[in-house]
């Protein structure tokens, strides 16, 4: 198994984002009321009316990983809604419809898959999202949440996880065991929802990836993650060492050429 030494952590660094909105985008289309899809790098929010209605991210298991991956639905059932709708927020309206869901248990799951996904969307980007007016998204029967609340709660998971552990890395790159510095005390002890994140921890799971195949959130995994960083159990994998560089050509020709040129520019 493959282990490595815990690096001391980084200082604390200031969130600059307190007190000002994560998307200036975002809260413009919350205030103008705007209906369509919100695309940025790490994330899609679906707007309705300015209000979220569906958050969609590579880095948070969907709502259906959600549903089925303990039992609360029957895989085969969502596969069957899904094609007969156009996306999974009509998926589940079909399943609420048909009573094959509860609705308290199909809301939280909506919300926990919205609050997950967002915080993805809504993490600082290289790149200006796009926005695109659609009458898609609607209010249904499934509840919403407003932009502001949607910002405040990633920006309190943001706070939670830099007082956990300040340094991100972690949360995106294949993580391995670690061994714990020369002198440094026992690591701290594993409770059970922790060690099921630390037996998928292979070198090659990123945290987003371990949330997937738990069926679970990615944000509470990344929390999960933080904590075993923190006492010790789990460091993300160092990056490949570049690749040596190419030997010098020794073709003849070309070093004949080179002569050549050199006595010319001697004249």
């Amino acid at each position: 198994m493959t282990v490595a030494e815990i690096p001391p952590p980084p200082l604390p660094v200031r969130d600059r984002s307190a007190g000002r909105a994560l998307s200036p985008m975002l809260t413009r289309l919350a205030e103008e009321r705007a209906t369509g899809v919100l695309v940025r790098e790490h994330g899609t929010l679906y707007l309705a009316e300015g209000r979220v209605v569906h958050a969609e991210s590579p880095f948070a298991p969907g709502l259906d990983v959600l549903l089925t991956a303990h039992g609360t639905l029957a895989a085969t059932a969502w596969q069957q809604a899904a094609a007969e709708t156009s996306g999974p927020l009509h998926a589940a309206e079909l399943l609420l419809d048909s009573g094959l869901l509860p609705a308290g248990a199909l809301e939280l799951c909506h919300l926990d898959a919205l609050y997950d996904a967002g915080y993805f969307a809504l993490a600082p980007s290289s790149a200006p999202g796009r926005f695109r007016y659609d009458r898609a998204p609607r209010l249904g029967p499934l509840p919403s949440v407003p932009v502001v609340a949607l910002e405040r709660e990633t920006l309190r998971r943001r706070l939670l996880l830099h007082r956990l552990w300040p340094d991100p890395a972690a949360d995106s790159a294949p993580l391995i065991r670690a061994a714990p510095a020369a002198g440094r005390a026992a690591t701290a002890p594993v409770r059970p929802r922790q060690r099921a994140v630390l037996d998928r921890v292979d070198g090659v799971r990123t945290a987003p990836q371990i949330a997937r195949n738990l069926g679970r959130q990615a944000f509470h995994t990344l929390v999960d993650v933080r904590r075993l960083v923190a006492a010790g159990h789990v460091v993300p994998r160092p990056a490949a060492p570049p690749p040596p560089p190419l030997p010098p050509v020794t073709d003849p020709d070309i070093a004949l050429l080179k002569r050549l040129r050199d006595a010319l520019e001697a004249l």
